[in-house]
């Protein structure tokens, strides 16, 4: 099973194989499908945590821009809806792992990415 599940991580798109270092660790440990899934809960709740910090540092640096903030209110909103969508075909013709690493992996992606466009955003703003 373990060969098994490296060989499908080694085919996954580079994104989705260089997890963080703590999913990794944990999937190296896992063996039954409730293990797989905790090991993908766990990283997309810290990508979660990493966007709620940067998004709270974006936030703060639009200061008493009060128009631009709102915009960027309106966008992250925007972005929530499609992070809430995202991925969730492997939910459906992918079987079990599609739902329990693929799945995960793609999530954890998309809020990575966000985080990345957040903190590019804050860089731009002098």
């Amino acid at each position: 099973m373990k060969k098994l599940l490296l060989a499908v991580l080694l085919l996954l798109p580079a994104s989705f194989a260089s997890a963080d270092d703590l999913y990794d660790k944990c999937m190296d440990g896992a063996v039954t499908n409730p293990d797989f899934a905790k090991c993908g809960g766990e990283w997309v709740a810290r990508a979660d945590v990493k966007l709620n910090e940067a998004w709270k540092t974006l936030n703060a640096r639009f200061g008493d821009r009060d128009e631009a903030k709102q915009y960027l209110l309106t966008e992250q909103r925007l972005w929530n809806a499609y992070k809430e969508g995202s991925c969730l075909f492997y939910n459906a013709d992918f079987g079990r792992e599609g739902q329990i690493i693929h799945y995960s992996a793609c999530r954890a992606g998309v809020i990575e990415r966000r985080v990345e466009e957040l903190e590019s955003l804050g860089a731009d703003l002098n």
